[in-house]
């Protein structure tokens, strides 16, 4: 992934535009490379090989839900290494009781019985209706809107999740999509924080204001500073003393704190 940069000479610009410019730039001039979902080179391996294991990355988005991310995107591993199988076939014949009894004893997930339901039925919508090869969602350069779609057709998958998903092969597995305009932000805690913070949106708006926001300053591609956000967010923007002599668009941040 490609790291931002700070930007010098940037006072004359509104941190949207910024926000924008940043996102834009990734997009355009990233390479493909290796995801570091979970920071574990044997985990990040599976997660990344969207050519032979794509139901790994579509399992760990539907388990991407109030847990940490880096627990969350763990769980297909952990799957694959107690059955000692990961083909699509071996893990629709393991019935929802095994693999609840799996999450519990391993304790995969906050809400073990419910995210065990949903990736058993995950497996199946896999095997059922896409024959087997998660791949199809994305493959034959579909709209962006085909691909939130079919997200949403798993069970337990909001929003937030598919359209996560969607950018996530749109940016970074550098899947080609005839168009980007479905490909809402998906704002998390720190997208939310730097939203707020740069006075992008009111220090109280709501989820659906900050994507409305986004799609105002990049209709062709909301998304874009997704990315973008969550790293400043992280890296930057931390809830308690932010940084913001060092941060990319501290320059241009009306710092609403």
């Amino acid at each position: 992934m490609v790291t931002l940069e700070r930007r010098k000479g940037a006072e004359g610009s509104m941190p949207g535009r910024l926000l924008v410019e940043l996102g834009k730039g990734r997009f355009r001039n990233s390479e493909r490379r290796i995801i570091p979902f979970v920071n574990d080179p044997e985990k990040d391996k599976l997660l990344n090989d969207i050519e032979h294991t794509p139901h790994a990355f579509v399992l760990a988005c539907l388990m991407d839900r109030q847990i940490k991310a880096e627990r969350a995107w763990t769980i297909p591993f952990a799957i694959k290494e107690t059955l000692q199988t990961f083909e699509v076939d071996d893990l629709a014949g393991v019935s929802v009781q095994e693999y609840k009894r799996i999450f519990r004893e391993k304790s995969l997930h906050r809400f073990n019985d419910d995210m065990a339901e949903i990736f058993y039925s995950g497996v199946q919508d896999i095997k059922e209706k896409h024959n087997g090869d998660a791949s199809r969602i994305w493959s034959s350069k579909p709209s962006s809107a085909k691909v939130v779609y079919e997200f949403l057709q798993f069970k337990g998958c909001g929003k937030k999740i598919a359209t996560m998903a969607a950018n996530l092969l749109a940016t970074q597995f550098r899947i080609p999509f005839a168009d980007y305009y479905s490909i809402d932000i998906s704002p998390d805690v720190h997208v939310l924080r730097v939203m707020r913070r740069t006075g992008l949106v009111s220090r109280d708006a709501c989820l659906e204001a900050v994507i409305y926001r986004a799609r105002e300053l990049n209709p062709e591609f909301p998304g874009v500073i997704d990315f973008s956000c969550w790293e400043i967010g992280r890296t930057w923007c931390r809830p308690r003393n932010p940084n913001c002599d060092e941060c990319v668009i501290g320059s241009v941040c009306k710092k609403v704190i």
